[in-house]
Formats: structure tokens, C-alpha cells, sequence
């Protein structure tokens, strides 16, 4: 059995042994050669448009949709004040992190802000409705804001009567009717109508009075006083006049006579 075996072993090693030197012996192959002539080349005849950019084609790109990479905004002093004042909240109180304080002060410095202005605009409306708030947008708002403010702080101790004839001679008819619109004042708090008050205005005074007829009379006088004070143009003799009598009229009503 083994000598069979051996046999057919022998057998197949010398048929490997043919297959291989055969296999070396083969030759290759022989392609056929390929001439190419002028003929055969080519020619590409489309025409290539030349393109150009825009100018400025640049802006079209700044938009924060092309920007890849987020860079982190440096902090300023404003940004150092509101870390310090939320880590001062965050002490005072409890927050669910760092971010909620921030968050907290933001709300805060906004209404605190929206408050300044309100109060600002408040200042500004009642020196507009307020006596004196004509005097200080006037062409000569320092000299007559000095000069006025002192006559209406010694309302009770100035002598009206002079002061007005004094007006009158050296043509100052204006300031006339001021006094005169002071000097009803005066007596009006005197008879206690009225309680006076340097930052009271007309319709602080308007208000007090109960009477209706004292209520129609002094907002009368109220808008010819406003009309030729604030108004700042001079006024004629009849106009004047007119204005005198309603006055010299009220000052007898509120004096009881």
C-alpha cells in the first residue's frame, strides 16, 4: 500500500515539473502596433467665456452665516460690572447658576434704566407746565429765572401796587400782569382760598378753589396771564387795559369786598 502510495506521488511531481518548463518556454504573445495620424487628433473648438468677479463680491459673505468660527467678544469694563454685581446677588440670594444672576441683573439695570428716564421726563414735563418752566427755555432764561424766583419767594412781603406802577411808567406791561397775576395769589392765600406754594401750579390752585364762580374767574385770569407772559411778545393799550380791569375786578372778589 505504501508503495503505491509513493508511486503515484513520483508521478505527480514529475507532471509539475513538465508543466512548469513549458509554461517557461511559452513565449509571449505579439501585439499589433498602432500608428496615429493628424487626422485622428481632435480639435476642441468651444469657446471658453472668461469669468470675472464682482467687485465688493466680499460683502456678499460677511453675513453670520458664513462665519465658522464664533470668536468669543472680549469683555469690557461694563460686562466686568455686571459679573460683580451678580456674584453680589448670587451671595444675597439662590441661583441655579452663575448664568441666572446674569440673566437677573440685565432685567434689573434695564428697569433701573427705564426709571431714570421716566423720572428725567418728569422733570422736564412739570418745568414745562410748572410757572417757571417758560422762564428757563426763554432768551434770557438766566436773568429772569434769578429775578422771578425771588419776587415769588416773597410773595407775602412785596408791595404789589408799586411794583406795578413802576411797570407801567417805564412800559413793561408785561411784567405788569405778572405782578398782578402775584398779587391775586397773594390775596387769594391771605382769604384762604388757596395755600401757597412756590412749585404749586394753575391747576394745582384751580383745583383748590370750591367755589364755581371762583373756579371760571381765576382760570379766566389763569389764560390771559399765560397768554401774555408766556407768549413773550408785547401787548397793546387796550389789550392791556382790558387785562387790568379783569384783574382790579378779581382782586376785589377774592378780598371779599
Amino acid at each position: 500500500m505504501n508503495r503505491i502510495f509513493l508511486l503515484l506521488f513520483f508521478l505527480f511531481c514529475c507532471n509539475l515539473s513538465n508543466a512548469q518548463d513549458s509554461l517557461a518556454t511559452a513565449e509571449p504573445p505579439k501585439t499589433a502596433s498602432v500608428k496615429y495620424t493628424e487626422a485622428d487628433i481632435y480639435a476642441d473648438t468651444d469657446i471658453i467665456e472668461t469669468k470675472t468677479f464682482q467687485k465688493n463680491f466680499k460683502k456678499k459673505y460677511t453675513d453670520g452665516n458664513f462665519v465658522y468660527e464664533q470668536k468669543t467678544p472680549e469683555k469690557n469694563a461694563w460686562d466686568h460690572f455686571k459679573e460683580w454685581l451678580a456674584s453680589i446677588f448670587r451671595r444675597m440670594f439662590t441661583f441655579k447658576n452663575p448664568q441666572a444672576s446674569l440673566n437677573f441683573v440685565a432685567v434689573l439695570l434695564k428697569v433701573l434704566a427705564v426709571l431714570i428716564i421716566v423720572f428725567v421726563i418728569y422733570l422736564i414735563v412739570k418745568a414745562l407746565i410748572n410757572k417757571e418752566g417758560q422762564w428757563i427755555f426763554s432768551k434770557e432764561a438766566k436773568q429772569k429765572t434769578i429775578h422771578y424766583s425771588d419776587i415769588e419767594k416773597n410773595i407775602h412781603l412785596l408791595d404789589f401796587e408799586k411794583l406795578i406802577q413802576e411797570s407801567i411808567q417805564s412800559g413793561e406791561k408785561r411784567i405788569a400782569i405778572r405782578y398782578y397775576y402775584l398779587w391775586l395769589l397773594k390775596i387769594m392765600a391771605q382769604n384762604h382760598y388757596i395755600e401757597w406754594d412756590i412749585e404749586k401750579t394753575n391747576s394745582d390752585y384751580l383745583y383748590e378753589l370750591k367755589n364755581p364762580a371762583h373756579k371760571e374767574e381765576f382760570n379766566y385770569l389763569s389764560y390771559l396771564f399765560n397768554y401774555i407772559w408766556y407768549g413773550e411778545f408785547e401787548i397793546d393799550e387796550s389789550a392791556f387795559l382790558k387785562a387790568e380791569n379783569q384783574f382790579k375786578k378779581s382782586l376785589k372778589t377774592f378780598r371779599n369786598e
